[in-house]
C-alpha cells in the first residue's frame, strides 16, 4: 500500500483558483499567472513536499518503491513543476514584480532541495531499500533511481557531521542567490543599451532586416531614427555587415563590458551590475563544498555524476584538443589579418570589433554568397516543417499544432504523436527575441514522463526557447520571419535535447528523458540533430525563398558546404578556451587568496597561451560567461566538445547508412538510435548507450573529419 493523496495536505479554495495550483498534472494557464500568486502557491506546495519527506522518514513508512519514493516523487515533482513554470516565466517575460517575486521564494525553494539531500534519515531509508529483497524486484530504470539518489545524498551533503550541515545548507542558498543576481545583471546591462542613430548614412551596410528591426526598435522605444540594442539579433548584424568602422566599434566595446567595472562608460551601465565579485564569490563557495564533501577542488565534484573518470583525463582532452586545431586556427587568423589588409584597407591591423567584419567579406569573397542572401531561404514556418519531415522520418513519430495555453502571443505548441495516433508528447517553441527574455536558446523540462500510482503514463511537455529576431515590417508589410543557417543549426540543436525528453519511454521520473543522463553526454542528442541541417536532401525540402518561394539553389548549397569549414579552427579553439578557463577556474585556481580581477587575469593567461586572436584589453566576455556562473555548466563547459564526440560518431553511423540506402534519413538506424539512446534517458550509463547503438567505444576520428581538422 503507497501512501494515499488524502494524507497530503489540501490546498483551501482560495488556492484551488491559484493558477501554479489549478493546474496539478496538466498544463498551466501561464498568461494567467500573476507575480501575487507566487508566494501562496509555493508555500503551499513546499509544505505539502515537506510533509511528504516527514512521512518518508517516519519509522513507520516501510522502505519500498510504493511506500516510500513514490509519494516522495509525487510530492516534490508538483513542487518542481510550478516552481518550474515561475522560473520559465522568470526567463521569458521579465518585469520587476515578477522577478522581486521569484527572488523571494527562491532561497525557500533552494533550502528545501538542500534539506532532503542532507537528510540522512532519508539517506537511511534509500540505504535500506537498496539493500533489501524489494531492491531485487524493481526493473532497471528504478533501481537506477535509487544508487542516482544514493549517489545525490552524498554529494548533498547527508553524511556530513551535524556541525557542518548549517553552513553547507548556507552554501546552496548564497550560491543560488548569487546566480540569479549574475543572470540578471546580464540581463539588466543588456536590456539598459540602446544606441540611437539618426543619419541613413551611418547603416551603410546593414541588410534591409536590419534596417527595419532598427526603426521598429526605435518606435517601441518611441524614438526617432535607428535603435540598436545588444540584444544578439540586433547586434550581430552591425559586427557583420555595417562598414562604420567607428559604430561596430561602440557597439563591440559596450558588448564586451556589459556586466563589468568598465560597463557604465560604455554603456548607461550601474556598477552595481558589475560581475566581478559575483565570479569570485561562486568560486569560493564552490571551493568550500567541494572540500566539505572530501574533494580536492569543484571540477573534482563536478565529475561524480558525469562520464568522464578523472580531473586530468578532462584537462589532457581539453589540452589536446586545443593542440590539434590551434595551426588550423593559427592558419584562418593569417588568412583573414591578409585579407583585412589587402582588400578592406584595414592597414592598422585588425581590431576585434572588425573580426565578423571582416571575415562574412573574405566568405563572400571565398565562396560568393552572404549569410543575407542565405537567410532569405529559411522563413521559419518552412524550416520548422523541414524539421519535423527529419523527425518524423527518422522516429516514426506525428508532429501536429496545438493548442496550449501560452505566456506571449508568439508562442506555438505542438502535439507529438506515436505510430499508433496516440499522444506521446507536447512541446512550446517561443521563437523570437524581446525585452524581458533573456538571451541564447535552450530547452527545458515542463513536465516529465513518469508513471503515476494510478498505473497512466504522464506524458512529457518540453519548452524549446529561441532567440530569432522576429518578423519586421517593411513598407508598411509585415515580412514572414527569415532565419540565418546558423538560426537553423541551433533550432536542430535544442529540437535534439526536446527529442531526448520527448521520446523516452522510462516510466521512473528521475531517470526519465533527459533526467539522470552524465552531465558530459547530454549534449549528444542536441549536436547530433545538428547535422542534418548540412544535408542536400533535408534543405532542398526545408528552405523556400522569402519573396520567390523558391528552394535553395543546387550551387548556394555547394558553396555553403565549402564554407561549412570557414574559420573552424579558430572557432574550435575558441570553444577548448572557454571550457579550458571554466576547467581551470574550478580545478587549479585558489579562490581563497584570490583578489580583484583574478577571474579575468585566469582566463587572460589561458586565451594567451592557446588563442591566436589577441584577446582585447576592455574585453570582460567572463562577466557575461552565464553558462558558468548562471547556467549550470559550472566545471562542465567541456562537455560540449566530449559530447560532440559522441554525436559525430554516432552521426557516422548514418552516413554509414547512406552509402547503402542513398539517404541519411534511414529509417533503420533512426529506430535504432531511438531505442538505444533517446529511449533509455538516463536509465543505463551514457556509455552503455553510446556502445549499445554503435557496437564499440567512441572515437574523436569523425568529428576531427567533419571540422576539417586533419591534414588532407
Amino acid at each position: 500500500m503507497g501512501m494515499t493523496t488524502s494524507t497530503f495536505p489540501l490546498p483551501s479554495a482560495e488556492l484551488q483558483q491559484n493558477p501554479l495550483i489549478a493546474f496539478g498534472r496538466g498544463i498551466c494557464a501561464y498568461s494567467e499567472v500573476k507575480p501575487t500568486d507566487i508566494a501562496p502557491a509555493i508555500d503551499f506546495l513546499l509544505e505539502r513536499a515537506q510533509h511528504a519527506v516527514d512521512h518518508a522518514v517516519a519509522p513507520a513508512t516501510p522502505s519500498n518503491w510504493n511506500d516510500l519514493v513514490e509519494p516522495l516523487e509525487d510530492a516534490t515533482e508538483s513542487l518542481s513543476r510550478s516552481w518550474g513554470v515561475v522560473s520559465h516565466l522568470n526567463s521569458v517575460a521579465d518585469t520587476p514584480e515578477l522577478r522581486a517575486a521569484y527572488g523571494e521564494m527562491m532561497p525557500k525553494v533552494t533550502a528545501f532541495f538542500s534539506s532532503l539531500g542532507q537528510n540522512l534519515a532519508l539517506y537511511q531509508k534509500f540505504k535500506e531499500l537498496s539493500q533489501s529483497p524489494d531492491f531485487s524486484k524493481l526493473h532497471s530504470a528504478q533501481k537506477k533511481v535509487i544508487e542516482n539518489s544514493l549517489r545525490d545524498f552524498r554529494l548533498g551533503g547527508a553524511e556530513l557531521p551535524d556541525s557542518q550541515k548549517p553552513r553547507f545548507s548556507q552554501i546552496q542558498d548564497e550560491q543560488a542567490l548569487l546566480g540569479k543576481a549574475f543572470s540578471d545583471h546580464v540581463l539588466d546591462s543588456t536590456d539598459n543599451f540602446v544606441h540611437l542613430i539618426s543619419d541613413k548614412a551611418e547603416l551603410a551596410g546593414l541588410p534591409e532586416d536590419a534596417i527595419a528591426a532598427a526603426a521598429d526598435l526605435a518606435q517601441q522605444k518611441q524614438l526617432q531614427g535607428w535603435a540598436f540594442s545588444l540584444h544578439f539579433p540586433s547586434y550581430y548584424p552591425v559586427m557583420q555587415y555595417s562598414e562604420n568602422r567607428s559604430l561596430r566599434r561602440l557597439m563591440y566595446e559596450a558588448y564586451v563590458t556589459r556586466a563589468s567595472e568598465l560597463a557604465p562608460q560604455y554603456a548607461q551601465g550601474k556598477l552595481e551590475w558589475d560581475n566581478t565579485q559575483n565570479m569570485l564569490e561562486q568560486l569560493k563557495l564552490r571551493d568550500e563544498e567541494a572540500r566539505m564533501l572530501g574533494f580536492k577542488n569543484y571540477a573534482a565534484l563536478s565529475l561524480a555524476p558525469k562520464m568522464a573518470n578523472s580531473v586530468e583525463e578532462v584537462d589532457t582532452f581539453l589540452t589536446n584538443f586545443a593542440q590539434k586545431s590551434k595551426p588550423f586556427a593559427l592558419k584562418d587568423w593569417e588568412e583573414l589579418t591578409e585579407f583585412a589588409k589587402s582588400e578592406l584597407a584595414i592597414v592598422d591591423g585588425l581590431e576585434p570589433w572588425d573580426i565578423a567584419f571582416a571575415s562574412e567579406k573574405l566568405k563572400q569573397e571565398r565562396y560568393a554568397f552572404s549569410e543575407n542572401e542565405l537567410k532569405q531561404y529559411f522563413p521559419l514556418p518552412k524550416v520548422l516543417e523541414g524539421l519535423f519531415g527529419v523527425i518524423q522520418t527518422l522516429f516514426g513519430v506525428k508532429i501536429e499544432k496545438a493548442n496550449l495555453p501560452t505566456w506571449h502571443a508568439d508562442v506555438q505548441s505542438f502535439e507529438v504523436k506515436n505510430a499508433s495516433g496516440n499522444t506521446a508528447a507536447y512541446f512550446y517553441l517561443d521563437p523570437y527575441a524581446r525585452s524581458g527574455k533573456r538571451g541564447g536558446a535552450w530547452m527545458d523540462d515542463a513536465r516529465g514522463r513518469r508513471e503515476l500510482p494510478s498505473g497512466e503514463i504522464q506524458i512529457p511537455v518540453a519548452y524549446l526557447v529561441c532567440n530569432f529576431a522576429a518578423p519586421v515590417k517593411v513598407n508598411g508589410v509585415l515580412r514572414q520571419p527569415t532565419i540565418t543557417h546558423d538560426d537553423v543549426i541551433t533550432l536542430f540543436h535544442e529540437s535534439g535535447h526536446g527529442l531526448h525528453h520527448l521520446l523516452t519511454q522510462v516510466s521512473a521520473l528521475g531517470v526519465s528523458g533527459i533526467n539522470g543522463v552524465e552531465w558530459d553526454a547530454v549534449e549528444l542528442p542536441s549536436q547530433f540533430m545538428e547535422n542534418f541541417c548540412w544535408e542536400w536532401e533535408v534543405l532542398e525540402k526545408m528552405t523556400a525563398h522569402a519573396e520567390t518561394g523558391k528552394p535553395l539553389p543546387r550551387e548556394l548549397y555547394e558553396k555553403i558546404l565549402a564554407a561549412k569549414n570557414f574559420q573552424n579552427g579558430y572557432m574550435t579553439l575558441r570553444q577548448v578556451v572557454m571550457s579550458l578557463t571554466d576547467w581551470r577556474l574550478h580545478a587549479s585556481f585558489d579562490p581563497e587568496s584570490a583578489k580583484g580581477q583574478a577571474v579575468l587575469d585566469l582566463s587572460r593567461s589561458i586565451a594567451d597561451q592557446f588563442n591566436v586572436i589577441p584577446q582585447a584589453p576592455i574585453s570582460r566576455w567572463i562577466n557575461t560567461f552565464s553558462h558558468i556562473f548562471a547556467g549550470g555548466y559550472a566545471a562542465g563547459y567541456y562537455s560540449y566538445k566530449w559530447a560532440e564526440v559522441l554525436s559525430a560518431d554516432v552521426y557516422s553511423a548514418f552516413e554509414e547508412a547512406a552509402k547503402l540506402t542513398g539517404s541519411v534519413l534511414d529509417e533503420k538506424t533512426g529506430a535504432r538510435y531511438r531505442k538505444e539512446i533517446l529511449e533509455v534517458g538516463g536509465s543505463r550509463p551514457a556509455a552503455e548507450s553510446f556502445k549499445a547503438f554503435r557496437g564499440r567505444e567512441p572515437s574523436i576520428d569523425a568529428l576531427l573529419r567533419h571540422g576539417g581538422l586533419v591534414t588532407q
